[in-house]
């Protein structure tokens, strides 16, 4: 792994070495290809086309995570309904990657670990059935309680149910484990990504870069809430993207139906995207999303996290001291004991959006009306609204100036995933019941899927593609 002074020194480096090319004609370069050699390109306007040809640029070569889900039966199996797994133990292989032992399939070499935390270990791997650099995560102790269970569930089910150009696929996922009794281990295989948003946050990032960027991520949101799915946990690091310059949406693990409003723990979404209406207990709709996109976009702009409270009494403080104490009609919506808490804290008059961003903040003006600092900062102020019912949409977003200048009807409007059955996220279940419907889920999988690659041609070994991250 690069140091992390390595790192930020190479992507720097990256962001200036750009060359020119097409929105789309741009090659994407593979984290196995070297990416000093790798195409990076900008902008480039297209003086005849009603809209700017898409840009590309290199980012860097950390690759990032994801997670997911889908419902259909809510009806807990027995184990007389799952059946076992057929006996394919021949190909695994027991690798131990940092202090994590992972029981891969052969598939599936090279493998690098490139990130961990709570819900699991990451690695790199090139798959030599596909020829395709991979990101594969085994997902840690997924039974330990319900909560990880259940977030087990979701991530697995709605991401094999979404399918879009701007939210993580998944490619595989697979069990050693042969039988429900056995099964300890779930492991996912998703595409890799070179960097997350984290990384590109510390670039000097122009108007082009920034908004398109945004575009992007406001395509993905739209797709899943037009599948009344409710993201519920943007964050920079959940945003990844690519030596192309394309980005994806992903883990889904705290994810959730948008068809009831329904009150959200402070601790579901990390403490600094957090919106008023989940800090404060309140009912939530699809727009908490796009607070986190808000935050988000602000970051990108100071380069620096825009609220960031100790815990989730210091981060409403931080809110309203930037943005002000919120209308009495507002207050006047929340639980007794949440409004006079509210009401006795010390009242702010905020600021406006040209005091909070400056000019000096944004890169110089585009050559095109629409991307300026006068319009971030009105799309900014739209999102970045305490009042939820006040707030915009996500299509009302793609429809600002700022955004819509990258607009692509097969984008937007791709065709919606089925409809989340939320009905999982409103029945209790044990973690042997959340157990064996991810068992189940699984099985079915393998079912449909050639997760072990014996219906293809395998790539020998001498075609392997070694991924070199120093």
């Amino acid at each position: 792994m690069l140091s992390v002074v390595y790192v930020a020194m190479f992507l720097r480096l990256q962001l200036f070495n750009l060359t020119r090319n097409s929105r789309t004609s741009g090659q994407q370069s593979s984290v196995g290809s070297s990416c000093c050699e790798s195409a990076h390109s900008y902008l480039l306007r297209s003086q005849t086309a009603p809209t700017y040809a898409r840009w590309y640029r290199g980012i860097g070569d950390t690759a990032c995570c994801s997670s997911s889900f889908d419902m259909q039966s809510t009806i807990t199996p027995t184990p007389n309904n799952i059946r076992s797994s057929p006996d394919y133990s021949d190909q695994f292989y027991e690798v131990e990657i940092g202090d994590t032992k992972m029981l891969i399939l052969k598939r599936y070499q090279n493998l690098k670990l490139i990130g961990g935390g709570a819900q699991g270990v990451v690695c790199a791997a090139y798959d030599k059935v596909i020829n395709q650099n991979v990101a594969i995560k085994k997902l840690s102790r997924p039974f330990q309680n319900v909560t990880h269970a259940k977030r087990a569930y979701r991530e697995f089910k709605l991401m094999n149910l979404v399918s879009h150009k701007h939210i993580i696929s998944l490619l595989n996922a697979f069990t050693p484990q042969k039988t429900l009794e056995e099964f300890t281990d779930l492991y996912i295989v998703m595409e890799l990504m070179d960097a997350n948003l984290c990384q590109v946050i510390q670039m000097s990032l122009d108007h082009e870069r920034m908004s398109f960027l945004l575009y992007q991520m406001l395509c993905g949101i739209r797709h899943l809430h037009a599948a009344d799915i409710i993201h519920r946990d943007l964050k920079p690091s959940n945003i990844v993207v690519k030596s192309d310059c394309s980005l994806k949406i992903l883990d889904f693990g705290l994810a959730r139906s948008t068809g009831n409003s329904f009150t959200m723990t402070p601790y579901v979404v990390t403490r600094y995207y957090r919106a008023p209406e989940v800090i404060l207990g309140m009912g939530y709709k699809e727009n908490v999303d796009l607070w986190s996109v808000g935050c988000i976009f602000g970051e990108m702009i100071r380069g620096s996290v825009l609220f960031p409270g100790n815990d989730h009494i210091d981060q409403w403080t931080k809110i309203i001291e930037q943005l002000g104490t919120p209308s009495p009609e507002f207050i006047w919506r929340l639980q007794p004991t949440v409004r006079n808490y509210v009401r006795n804290r010390t009242s702010y008059a905020g600021y406006s959006f040209e005091k909070l961003f400056p000019d000096i903040l944004f890169p110089g003006n585009s050559s095109d009306p629409r991307l300026t600092a006068d319009k971030a900062r009105d799309l900014l102020s739209k999102m970045l609204v305490i009042d939820p019912e006040h707030r915009i949409s996500v299509d009302e977003a793609l429809q600002h100036p700022y955004v819509n200048v990258w607009f692509d009807e097969a984008e937007v409007n791709a065709p919606p995933p089925s409809r989340y059955d939320h009905g999982i996220d409103e029945q209790e279940h044990t973690v042997e019941e959340w157990k064996e419907l991810i068992f189940k889920e699984i099985m079915d999988y393998e079912a449909t899927h050639d997760v072990y690659g014996v219906g293809i041609n395998k790539t020998s070994t001498s075609e392997f593609v070694e991924i070199d991250f120093v």
